[in-house]
């Protein structure tokens, strides 16, 4: 070697670390932008349709579309021969993004009262459409233009996808910990503009990296692939399909475990850290979960899943929710392992990532936008389980020895039916009453299936349905069960096992309840009783009352919630009680006498206002209202735009001189009386709180937690002399909740600090 050669060694060194450095940042930085614009821009906008877990389906929808969109354009300037074209065109692209930013909500959308969907997919493409799309396209992009740079790490250049999967996976963790409660949303745009400027200049940067390098020899590239065939279509619609099954899944769980396990605030945030772990995961160069492992422990982990959707929801609460995360994690990582192992050599890339992000859009498509249309409850979850043992590799070896076991099982099974009815017994109650030990049953011959006999995937997916249908037959849920789904969720009409309660359920939350029959099994008559949060001798009851007599005259009184309809029965004669209420479904429930008879004994000619009530309630007279009484909730998840500084004021806006505003803020999770106390203090009204038990021993008659505030002592009338209503000062630690700010994870953690 010549002492030229020797010179020149440590530059070429320094000059590829560059390479490695700058094309590692900007798919870092990229991914980390697109995935913080996500929870940022819902934050903005999706408020607005009540904040329910099928906002954020439709949301990730979106998201996933202009993925696609922006895959298929990196798959199109990579056919270019030219190494400068595509760098330039990508450039103007990003320019032109720039050039609408920071973001902004679309000027002139208001909700519509129905097709929510469309509606904001539609928002979502005309507010951020053109900045998403530059990002999407980056990933593949970039590592496309990597492999040219002939650096020698290109020709597997899949390691840069797990380091995008880390800026995805860090953005959507830091998002809710660190930048919601640490900037205002108009901060939070400016600090995500000032990372997209300098994403521009490191795309710059690399783009010009490419330049400089020397074009990849054709010899190299053909040594780089050799011995590996195109793919075929065979093989892409295999890819397609494997990244839909775990990509709708993510969707499906979330709406499961937020509509029938626990609607904590930011919980979609898990199943989808999980899902873009799996990604960082399957793409290392030695993943640290060997994928053998993975497609071993599948079939365990949908019979698992099986086994949680037969027991039901809340009966261990961690338990279950840590069982379904657990169960999604190792299905999608036997997926995306699949789909690492079969990628393609780094020529095909970009059409790789196009069908990856195509299966993407499917699952998320047929989850987020088909299924709440399709189905009344939660479907898409267990029939996606069900395609999943499709994912399998097909193997035909078998292990004659399992076989001995299966029979023995199925013989069991059989035992398991014919006894009952030979003792006189019915198979049908047995069955019911045994129905996590069936679906149990099933789901393990399953398990022998996939992982004992390394059977077609197909028998294990009949296997899995066939368990599911099992589940169907025989619900978890006690009593008679009727399933309601809107774009606002899946609402469940209880009809308890003695036949004396209706009860309303959103998620897991009771919202509402009326008593049918008496003890003795004789209908209830007469004018319904408020029970549940409502009855007279709970918080919203007693407020209702105190401005009654403060007044000495029939009330006016706005409603934001309807609900089961419970209030239109506190109202008296010769007063106007109008409702405010988004979903159309909760109106028809509530108006069905054979769910809840409160209008249709009450108020048979109710007609609530239908649309988001922040803006509808905002066209109403001003000065009118005795009473405002804010009661919107979606499931324990809140609209949070109806409980900041400037929703306050539109309630002010709305009272009589002597008017009180009562809010609901009864909630597991999160600690609100706090946070109303602050925006009414903004609004120079004082609060009384109750936080109380009526004492009456009924088993549907609930705590509340209420908040009056009103512009003076007298408005409120005896609340401000009760023992059990406190006068509360705003807490000068706290931030005062705007449209421009809020702290959903302080008012969890002040939740868990206040159950201590």
């Amino acid at each position: 070697m010549t002492s030229t050669d020797l010179s020149e060694a440590p530059a070429a060194i320094r000059g590829r670390a560059i390479i490695l450095t700058v094309y590692t940042a900007a798919i870092f930085l990229s991914a980390l932008l697109l995935f913080s614009v996500q929870p940022m821009f819902a934050k903005m906008v999706l408020p607005r349709l009540g904040g329910s877990p099928a906002v954020w389906s439709v949301a990730m929808v979106f998201f996933q579309t202009l993925l696609l969109a922006g895959y298929a354009y990196a798959h199109g300037l990579m056919q270019l021969k030219s190494r400068k074209l595509p760098v330039v065109i990508h450039l103007v692209l990003l320019l032109v993004a720039l050039a609408s930013l920071p973001l902004s909500v679309a000027s002139g959308w208001t909700a519509p009262t129905g097709g929510y969907a469309l509606w904001l997919l539609a928002l979502f493409t005309v507010s951020i459409g053109l900045p998403f799309f530059a990002l999407a396209a980056n990933n593949p992009l970039l590592q496309a233009w990597f492999f040219r740079t002939g650096h020698p790490a290109g020709s597997d250049p899949y390691f840069l996808y797990a380091s995008s999967n880390i800026g995805s996976f860090l953005a959507l963790l830091s998002y809710p910990v660190l930048l919601e409660p640490l900037f205002t949303l108009r901060s939070q745009n400016l600090i995500w503009t000032g990372g997209y400027v300098a994403l521009v200049v490191l795309i710059a940067a690399c783009g010009f990296l490419l330049w400089r390098s020397p074009p990849v020899p054709v010899a190299t590239l053909a040594e780089t692939d050799a011995g590996l065939p195109a793919p075929d279509w065979a093989t892409r619609l295999r890819w397609i399909f494997l990244a839909a099954v775990p990509s709708g899944l993510l969707i499906a769980v979330t709406a499961h475990i937020s509509t029938d396990i626990a609607a904590a605030p930011l919980l979609w945030v898990l199943p989808l850290s999980l899902y873009l772990l799996t990604w960082v995961l399957v793409f290392q160069a030695r993943p640290l979960l060997p994928h053998r492992w993975m497609l071993m422990l599948q079939p365990v982990a949908i019979a698992g899943d099986v086994v949680l959707l037969a027991v039901g929801g809340e009966q261990n609460l961690l338990l279950t929710l840590g069982g379904h995360q657990l169960c999604f994690f190792i299905i999608a990582m036997a997926c995306h392992g699949e789909l690492a192992r079969t990628r393609p050599p780094a020529r095909a890339l970009t059409g790789f990532y196009v069908a990856l992000s195509l299966g993407g859009m499917i699952g998320g498509l047929f989850a987020g936008l088909i299924a709440p249309y399709a189905f009344s409850w939660v479907a898409e979850y267990p029939i996606l389980l069900a395609l999943a043992a499709l994912c399998r590799p097909f193997d035909r070896e078998r292990w004659p020895a399992l076989r001995v076991a299966l029979w023995a099982l199925i013989g069991a099974a059989a035992v398991a039916l014919v006894v009952p009815a030979w003792r006189g017994g019915s198979i049908a109650s047995f069955l019911e009453d045994h129905r996590a030990w069936l679906a149990a049953a099933v789901a393990a011959t399953a398990v022998l299936f996939g992982v004992g006999f390394k059977a077609k995937p197909f028998k294990v997916a009949a296997l899995v349905a066939l368990a599911l249908v099992a589940i169907r037959i025989y619900p978890a849920d006690e009593g008679r069960v009727e399933t309601v789904r809107s774009f606002f969720g899946v609402h469940k009409i209880v009809e308890t096992p003695d036949g004396q309660y209706h009860v309303l359920m959103h998620g897991t939350t009771i919202h509402g309840a009326q008593k049918i029959l008496n003890a003795d099994g004789t209908p209830v008559t007469g004018r319904p009783e408020p029970i549940s949060y409502y009855h007279k001798d709970g918080g919203i009851g007693q407020a209702i009352e105190a401005v009654r007599a403060r007044k000495g005259a029939p009330l006016r009184v706005a409603v934001i919630g309807l609900g089961a309809g419970t209030l239109a029965c506190a109202a008296l004669p010769g007063e106007t009680w109008k409702f405010f209420e988004i979903d159309q479904t909760m109106v028809d429930t509530a108006r069905d006498p054979k769910k809840f008879s409160y209008i249709s004994s009450c108020m048979p000619n109710l007609q609530p206002v239908i649309g988001d009530a922040r803006l509808t309630f905002a066209r109403e007279p001003d000065g009118i209202y005795d009473l405002i009484v804010v009661d919107a909730y979606s499931s324990d998840a809140i609209p949070i735009h109806l409980a900041t500084e400037e929703a306050m004021a539109i309630y002010k806006a709305k009272l009589a001189p002597q008017g009180a505003v009562v809010m609901h803020v009864s909630n597991r999770h999160l600690e609100l009386a706090s946070v109303v106390v602050g925006i009414a203090e903004e609004n120079d009204l004082k609060s009384w709180v109750y936080d109380e038990d009526s004492g009456r021993d009924d088993e549907y008659i609930f705590p509340t937690n209420v908040v009056v505030s009103a512009r003076d002592e007298a408005d409120v009338g005896t609340l401000a002399a009760s023992s059990v209503w406190t006068l509360t000062e705003p807490d000068d630690n706290q931030r005062v909740w705007t449209d421009d700010y809020s702290n959903v994870l302080g008012a969890v953690w002040r939740r868990l600090r206040g159950s201590e």
